[in-house]
């Protein structure tokens, strides 16, 4: 029985469909899990996003005014 050849072949072939479906099955879950991180990514990158070029002169006016209003409180002459 064991030496029959169509056993063995019949188990190669088996053995080979089963490890098709597991890396189909492995691939599909990679690739789901990329997605997942790219819209994370995506997410965050839209959160996080740069401050416009508005709001850095604004922030920079800001913080002129305070260096002159540290200025005038300490005594110093502008």
């Amino acid at each position: 029985m064991m030496q029959d050849p169509l056993f063995y072949l019949t188990m190669a072939t088996a053995g080979l469909a089963g490890l098709t479906i597991v890396a189909f099955a492995s691939l599909r879950g990679w690739n789901g899990w990329l997605d997942l991180k790219r819209a994370e990514l995506g997410r965050r990158a839209e959160e996080a996003a740069p401050p416009s070029a508005a709001a850095r002169i604004e922030v920079a006016d800001l913080k002129e005014r305070i260096r002159k209003l540290e200025a005038i409180a300490a005594g110093v002459d502008l």
